[in-house]
């Protein structure tokens, strides 16, 4: 059984910044790419942020030069740093991860979801 905590959501103000962090437990042998994804209300769910198991980054036009997505391959953990936030930020964020389970069996997971609310 493999499990998705995240931390980190809340208010903020516009310019300011926030830190959002992703823990993977359970039965694990590999964790592949990881990500953030994030859903405002009546909008489809978008990527934010990807990162290979190498840690080489990828990031949606709209958050490039303010958004940071990290990892720590010993912890199970990834990291969104979030800075300059915007109103248009405001979403709930998920984590995703693929992750080899320790019988081999390759499985796409998804944290619970954090709010992120960026008042004007």
């Amino acid at each position: 059984q493999v499990q998705l905590v995240e931390s980190g959501g809340g208010l903020e103000q516009a310019g300011g910044s926030l830190r959002l962090s992703c823990v993977v437990a359970g039965s694990i042998f590999r964790i592949g790419a990881m990500g953030w994804y994030r859903q405002a209300p009546g909008k489809q769910r978008e990527l934010v942020a990807s990162i290979t198991s190498g840690g080489s980054a990828t990031y949606v036009d709209s958050v490039k030069g303010r958004f940071t997505i990290s990892r720590d391959n010993a912890k199970n953990t990834v990291y969104l740093q979030m800075h300059s936030l915007k109103p248009e930020d405001t979403a709930v964020y998920y984590c995703n991860a693929d992750v080899f389970d320790r019988v081999m069996i390759l499985r796409d997971y998804w944290g619970q979801g954090t709010q992120v609310t960026v008042s004007s």
